[in-house]
């Protein structure tokens, strides 16, 4: 068994290899795609901890040269290329929180009429702030997602052996990050939460305080929950849920057996499995949440499929036409179906399966 954690540590710490730092590059502008990103951070400047959350405004340029699912840092050294790097084109900060709400609330008001949500993406363990941010910049641009893009850094260490400095930053970062969803929801429309791996952990634990703090009204303006490879004891995630009370729909968990990280999560944690490498809905059939098993589309270690995967960002990008396939004959050929099998195996499991 410890031969086993060391070899897995030992593929994760090639895996992460160079880390993502932020470049600044105001003419990336001019050739990329701009995906304006509303930032609150509990990370000090140099990434630690902060007491206080602090909030900005990033347009991150998403080069036009790059495969779907990819992200590329400059190579250190070498002068930024906007045609094949991410790189920032402006940064800016706010002083005080009512105006960063206010920006968002002009931001929301100028959206399409039915399209006017905050999007609020939580990263994961092992991110340094760039990472978080540039990874939340892809998916937006690769999924093509409704709503106002704000992303919550919480101060993780950036380092792949500080797995138990992180689950304590989780711990330190609920208070700002229900701060940063009432934020969000005072701004107007509705409020969709996204959470990988560690980030849906500190998600749940900040829906778990919002409910036994009475804060009812915050947490029905949130529209639905999204939570992706989720690293929670599932045993944690059913208490969380019942202190949570009515959960906000739809509630939908991205799950994969074949994720290597979660899979090493379950090793240290002495237990069998994590809620997002479920491949049996049993454990959490009982409660109103959906899984989609995507674990067909494993890649790499197998921890953001829904992200990384060409294959999956292609049907995830059809999301509209793939919730109306739901409804239908699912061998009607709906959109993205007439490219992937898709069939329920239990009330609460979907599987979404690359076609052959």
């Amino acid at each position: 068994m410890p031969g086993r954690i060391v070899v897995a540590l030992l593929l994760l710490l090639a895996a992460c290899a160079p880390r993502g730092a932020i470049t600044v590059a105001p003419q990336a502008g001019q050739v990329g795609t701009v995906e304006r990103i509303y930032i609150a951070t509990n990370r000090s400047p140099g990434g630690s901890r902060q007491e206080e959350v602090s909030f900005g405004r990033v347009d991150v340029a998403v080069p036009p040269q790059r495969l779907p699912g990819s992200i590329t840092y400059p190579r250190p050294g070498a002068t930024p290329d906007p045609q094949r790097d991410f790189l920032v084109a402006e940064y800016a900060r706010f002083a005080r929180p009512g105006d960063f709400r206010a920006e968002l609330r002009r931001a929301i008001a100028a959206r399409p009429p039915g399209d006017r949500d905050v999007v609020l993406f939580i990263h994961g363990y092992n991110n340094t702030f760039a990472e978080g941010l540039y990874r939340f910049a892809q998916i937006e641009h690769d999924l093509n997602l409704p709503g106002v893009p704000m992303h919550f850094s919480w101060p993780s260490r950036g380092q792949p052996l500080a797995y138990a400095a992180d689950r304590d930053s989780v711990l330190y970062s609920r208070d700002g990050l229900e701060r940063s969803i009432e934020i969000a929801a005072q701004a107007g429309g509705k409020t969709i939460l996204v959470a990988h791996s560690m980030g849906a952990a500190l998600l749940m634990e900040s829906l778990r305080q919002m409910a036994i703090a009475g804060k009812r009204d915050t947490l029905d303006r949130i529209g639905a929950v999204v939570l992706l490879s989720p690293d929670i004891d599932v045993g944690l995630f059913r208490m969380q849920v019942r202190a949570i009370g009515r959960l906000p729909q739809p509630f939908v968990i991205f799950t994969s057996g074949r994720d290597r990280a979660l899979n090493l999560s379950a090793l240290i944690s002495a237990e069998p499995v994590r809620l997002g490498n479920l491949t049996d809905a049993g454990p959490v059939a009982d409660l109103p949440v959906t899984l989609v098993d995507v674990g067909a589309f494993s890649t790499g270690d197998g921890h953001f499929n829904v992200a990384t995967s060409p294959a999956l960002l292609r049907i995830l990008s059809q999301a509209q036409a793939l919730n109306s396939g739901f409804s239908a004959d699912v061998g009607g050929g709906v959109g993205p179906l007439t490219r992937a099998a898709l069939h329920a195996e239990q009330a609460a499991r979907i599987v979404i399966s690359p076609a052959f």
